[in-house]
């Protein structure tokens, strides 16, 4: 309810004046015209009114229009601060009154065997949440200060290795973390099909690409999940292709922009079941427009979900002598 008049008040009033304004402007119009037709003013001084006035109503529609949408932007950059603090909140409080409790009961009480383990692996689930809340935060900080920086040192990266090691690790995470889905890990169907490709590019970077796109996919994939990864490399463009899809609800139309704003998130910030602060996705779109690519949402043909699909510069493909060159090891 706040949220909506938040926004129907400014864009009410704006509206308001500019009509106002309109009737000020045709008013002004006719009262000159009449008066230079009865001959009060001569025909030089009516064109000069005619002028001026216009000039003057101009300049109030245009301080109007620009109020209205410094209004909004403001409005909007209010309630994703407000989600901000929510998400963070939510994220620091969970977490930390389950660790509370787990220690107290540690505490107070003997606890063997199983139970033991089971409260080890409960707390150890609630550091790392808390872990990921201060990394994306503090991803922001560092993808906000090297903005600032002329120049930026890259090195060659092997996209392909890094996706597999990626997959693996979030695959681990989201199974040992997420109790619910425990029962259904031999239902999980995770296709990596990617090429072998260098990019030319800082690892941090690409890294914290790719595993915050797989940890939305498993995040608000379906039960059972279903994901899938592929890239490939264009020749005629010197670039990659990637695309990251997933079985979830998908992601409405209208929001499929915003949601790469900061602190934005679908949804009421406190009735969410899903941790996060909403900044993922902002740090996927600052990334990819470093590297100078772009990103686009898309529906999966056949079945619900979203597709992320990501073009990026300045990639070379590996040629089946330089795989082959690399030891297992390299290759897993």
């Amino acid at each position: 309810m706040f949220e909506r008049k938040s926004l129907k008040w400014p864009i009410t009033l704006a509206v308001l004046m500019i009509v106002l304004l309109v009737f000020l402007m045709v008013g002004w119009v006719l009262l000159n015209f009449f008066g230079w037709k009865r001959g009060d003013i001569s025909v030089s001084l009516y064109w000069i009114f005619i002028s001026a006035g216009s000039a003057m109503f101009t300049c109030v529609v245009v301080g109007v229009v620009l109020y209205l949408i410094l209004a909004i932007q403001q409005i909007n950059l209010n309630r994703r601060q407000s989600n901000f603090i929510d998400a963070v909140t939510h994220e620091l409080k969970s977490p930390i009154a389950s660790l509370k409790l787990y220690l107290q009961t540690l505490h107070r009480r003997p606890i063997e065997g199983q139970q033991r383990q089971d409260f080890y692996l409960a707390m150890l689930q609630d550091v790392d949440r808390l872990d990921n809340v201060i990394t994306q935060l503090l991803d922001v900080a560092r993808l906000s200060h090297r903005e600032k920086e002329s120049k930026v040192e890259t090195a060659p990266v092997r996209i392909d290795q890094l996706i597999k090691q990626i997959t693996e690790e979030v695959r681990l995470r989201y199974v040992e973390h997420d109790t619910t889905t425990v029962d259904e890990t031999d239902k999980l169907s995770i296709t990596v099909d990617v090429e072998p490709v260098i990019l030319d590019c800082i690892r941090v970077d690409v890294d914290m690409l790719f595993r915050n796109l797989l940890d939305n996919a498993f995040k608000y994939g379906g039960k059972p999940l279903k994901i899938e990864i592929i890239v490939r490399y264009i020749e005629a463009s010197k670039g990659l292709s990637a695309s990251i899809s997933d079985n979830g609800n998908g992601i409405p139309r209208s929001m499929r922009r915003r949601i790469f704003n900061r602190f934005f998130r679908i949804g009421y910030e406190l009735e969410r079941t899903k941790p996060g602060i909403g900044l993922g996705l902002y740090l996927v779109r600052n990334v990819i427009r470093r590297l100078k690519g772009n990103i686009t949402i898309a529906d999966v043909p056949g079945q619900s979900g979203t597709r992320f699909e990501i073009f990026l510069p300045r990639a070379t493909q590996v040629l089946n002598s330089e795989a082959a060159d690399e030891s297992p090891a390299d290759r897993d």
